[in-house]
């Protein structure tokens, strides 16, 4: 009776075998009943071995071949397995095609080089409109502190959102599962520009909803600023040697996030919006004395 009994939990867990492996443990099972059925009990054992190590096989992803469509057959094992960072400069391929591999791809220096012009463009259509330099200065700078939030919502409810089905996966590694588990590849530490451009309209039509036309622009370079020092900063916190007492704490409170504490430590450029939602990483000092 108890192989009988088990049967249904098994059912459970097969949620991450492949099509074809459906399939055989699909008959495995049929014939297994059939079997109880004439009285074939030793055939019966036989079926119950093939089908407990079809259960206890689970998707394992091959790091030499491409990633992408691999993560998602994970299922509910992808958290633990993307969690697990694997320390290296060499990064995994996501694509057979090279063309989407190439979009993938970014070198730090590119941030700057495309987005500051953009930055200066958009202030000095605020310039032109007739703004003061000490406006000017007031609307950068609120759109660099306005990013900061944004920069904190980003990390903490959306890239960090827990998924378990075949795309949830596959788009959580595209956004941000793939830093994780590769923490220190160069070639994908800042955002690609093609998908930055598209969230650059998005943002300005935003912006646009709330702001008058002459404030737009200044406001929309200010928070565009706020991401290219965002991108910069934490390429540096992975890849740079500091030397100061600022930004070496500042790299080992996002170290911390990836190697230790996960689910919290959100700020890149700063730990301010973690200190005001509760989400700042305690040290181990206090964690040892509690």
């Amino acid at each position: 009776m108890l192989n009988w009994q088990i049967t249904s939990s098994w059912t459970i867990k097969t949620r991450n075998l492949s099509r074809r492996s459906l399939v055989l443990l699909s008959f495995l099972l049929s014939l297994r009943s059939v079997a109880g059925f004439l009285g074939f009990f030793g055939l019966d054992s036989i079926c119950i071995v093939f089908v407990a190590k079809m259960v206890a096989q689970k998707f394992t992803v091959d790091l030499n071949k491409p990633l992408v469509f691999q993560v998602g057959h994970l299922g509910e094992s992808y958290q633990e397995w993307v969690h697990q960072p694997i320390v290296s400069k060499e990064g995994p391929r996501f694509f057979e095609s090279d063309f989407w591999e190439f979009l993938t791809l970014t070198v730090w220096w590119a941030i700057p080089t495309i987005w500051l012009p953009v930055v200066c463009w958009c202030i000095s259509m605020s310039v032109r409109m007739g703004h003061t330099f000490p406006q000017i200065a007031l609307m950068v700078a609120f759109g660099i502190f306005a990013w900061t939030l944004v920069e904190y919502i980003l990390h903490r409810f959306l890239f960090h959102i827990e998924t378990k089905s075949y795309w949830g996966n596959t788009i959580h590694y595209l956004l941000h599962g793939c830093h994780h588990k590769h923490p220190m590849d160069g070639l994908r530490l800042v955002f690609p520009p093609a998908a930055a451009a598209i969230l650059c309209i998005l943002f300005w039509h935003l912006i646009k909803l709330f702001a008058t036309p002459s404030t737009t622009p200044a406001l929309f370079g200010g928070g565009l600023l706020g991401y290219v020092m965002y991108d910069c900063t934490h390429y540096y916190l992975h890849h740079g040697q500091p030397t100061n007492q600022v930004p070496k704490n500042l790299k080992k409170y996002h170290l911390n996030h990836h190697f230790r504490i996960q689910n919290k430590g959100y700020g890149i450029t700063s730990s301010f919006w973690d200190r005001v939602f509760g989400t700042l990483p305690q040290t181990k000092a206090v964690e040892a004395t509690r």
